[in-house]
């Protein structure tokens, strides 16, 4: 129990120093390992004590940070890294007579889960077992622009612009 309460305070060490609640305190077997950090911190599978039956286990899912959306000018939704996965070939998709809904048989490819860092959604899909690929972002490269320069003469031909 006191590996696991210092192995989620491992990222707030600083200059050796660990910020730990007093519940970490109270499992940890002494007070060096906690100020020190040596207990290891190697990446355990979890899919074996998870209960996840063995179909979820061998999943590929994809770790991306989604880009800016065009419609907006704001950077918020595109910060964090995500986690989803990918579509079953024999996922037995089908279309709902009713109403007319595209349905699978796949429930986790709209499960979708959000971190702060990539390396925690890496670590992440190792614990769980599962094979990922990194998508990097594409940096986005700023052009300055002036508001004067959509009324500057330019020799080209001459644009119409129709708004009905």
């Amino acid at each position: 129990m006191a590996s696991l309460i210092v192995k989620t305070a491992a990222p707030s060490m600083r200059n050796g120093m660990v910020a730990v609640s007093t519940v970490a305190r109270r499992f940890a077997s002494s007070g060096k390992e906690i100020q020190h950090g040596t207990i290891d911190t190697d990446v355990y599978p979890a899919d074996a004590v998870s209960g996840a039956p063995e179909a979820l286990r061998e999943r590929t899912v994809r770790i991306y940070r989604p880009a800016r959306t065009a419609t907006q000018s704001g950077k918020q939704g595109a910060k964090l890294w995500k986690i989803d996965f990918d579509i079953l070939p024999d996922g037995a998709r089908w279309e709902n007579p009713l109403i007319g809904w595209a349905s699978s048989s796949d429930y986790q490819q709209a499960l979708t889960m959000k971190f702060a860092e990539k390396d925690q959604a890496i670590s992440f899909a190792e614990k769980q077992g599962w094979n990922y690929y990194v998508q990097e972002p594409k940096e986005v490269k700023f052009i300055k622009k002036s508001y004067a320069d959509n009324f500057k003469y330019s020799a080209g031909k001459l644009r119409n612009i129709k708004t009905k």
